[in-house]
């Protein structure tokens, strides 16, 4: 994307007034440094990021909803779009699907573009469920795709899918999936040689199992493989999927247990079969992740380095970036947030044709954060004894 190197600099030049929060608090605002306090939590501007990092921003700073989660983000020839899901809070039946673009220099305003009304009654009364996980992928040459889920619950939910011919500006009516299809579960498909679209996806209803999803057709028709494990070793959900050079796909997974690591798969006949899943070096808080294969062959992913009941920072506090030249090994990137009793996760990830890596992640269920990382910059440091270096 031309000039995105300097579209996306973020208040790295300017210095932000920062209010005082009380009277015994001083507040400096330096050019080379500027905080920003929004809230009662800290968001660094891009001069005090780790080495890698060219800006951060908010999607949006009001909208019409209280709360927001599970951004995905695609690049189109017309620039970037993203979505979420948005409304009163997860699970109620106002939530619906929001989509914003990246146009001229801003994000444009949050727009609904789905919901999960099913019908209404002669007395003018809605039956409506909420919306889930939007993923968002653009066919080359071909529409953009918007998958996600409508219903009560995620063990309830069925899939979703609709599609943009001007770059996420319009969009056809929504159509449900055929039976056991939700299409990419969290996180962006894999378009394979073959031209399939190879999607992620995994069920709650009968334990936490992992399967896939194929379609060669643009979502008309679909290929299902059977859940990869019983879901009783592991509870695994929302994989990941990282193209390796020698064909084979990885998959990196959610672990239901929040003490445990995340889980890998791996494939070597375009995602047909899937081996044994096991556990990989990093931390997963029973959180969702997102990672890319990059351009020079190596791999990030963005994720919570955290257990869920033990430690500090613990859970969803805080949010990190590794990378790894294998899919196993992996070293510390990025500190993205770490803030007590705070809440960073669910990111998405791609890396645009400049090269640049874009990330877009929940901010306190209040905001989405949109970060933009220089991969050819980033700064790899080793793990201590499994722990974030600090």
């Amino acid at each position: 994307m031309t000039g995105a190197r300097n579209e996306f600099l973020y208040c790295q030049s300017q210095s932000i007034q920062v209010k005082k929060m009380a009277s015994n608090r001083r507040c400096l605002c330096v050019a080379a440094a500027a905080v920003v306090v929004l809230a009662g939590f800290r968001m660094r501007s891009a001069a005090a990021e780790d080495a890698g990092v060219v800006s951060r921003q908010f999607l949006y700073e009001t909208a019409s909803f209280p709360e927001c989660h599970a951004s995905t983000i695609e690049q189109t020839p017309a620039g970037l779009v993203a979505a979420y899901f948005g409304g009163t809070s997860e699970k109620d039946p106002d939530v619906g699907i929001w989509v914003q673009r990246y146009e001229n220099g801003k994000w444009t305003a949050p727009e609904e573009v789905a919901n999960g009304v099913q019908y209404r009654l002669t007395d003018g009364a809605v039956h409506r469920h909420p919306t889930w996980n939007p993923v968002l992928f653009q066919y080359p040459g071909g529409p953009l795709m918007l998958f996600y889920k409508a219903g009560a619950t995620p063990d309830s939910w069925w899939g979703m899918v609709m599609s943009s011919n001007d770059h996420g500006k319009t969009w056809t009516v929504p159509a449900r999936l055929p039976e056991h299809i939700d299409g990419p579960v969290r996180n962006k498909p894999l378009l394979l040689e073959n031209g399939s679209l190879l999607c992620g996806s995994s069920t709650e209803y009968d334990g936490w199992r992992v399967h896939f999803e194929l379609t060669g057709d643009q979502g008309l028709t679909w290929t299902r493989t059977p859940a990869i494990h019983d879901g009783k070793d592991f509870g695994a959900i929302q994989p990941t999927l990282l193209r390796h050079k020698d064909g084979t796909i990885q998959a990196l997974c959610r672990n239901q247990n929040g003490n445990g690591k995340v889980l890998s798969t791996s494939s070597k006949d375009m995602g047909q079969t899937w081996s044994k899943l096991k556990e990989v070096s990093l931390p997963n808080p029973n959180s969702g992740i997102d990672g890319v294969s990059l351009k020079d062959g190596r791999f990030l992913l963005v994720y919570n380095h955290t257990n869920r009941g033990t430690g500090s920072p613990r859970g969803r506090e805080m949010l990190n970036i590794a990378v790894s030249e294998d899919g196993e090994n992996w070293k510390a990137a990025v500190l993205l947030e770490n803030v007590a009793k705070g809440e960073f996760s669910y990111p998405a990830v791609i890396q645009t044709s400049d090269g640049l890596v874009h990330t877009t992640y929940t901010w306190q269920r209040k905001r989405i954060t949109h970060i933009v990382v220089d991969p050819s910059k980033l700064k790899l440091h080793d793990f201590k004894d499994g722990q974030w270096p600090l």
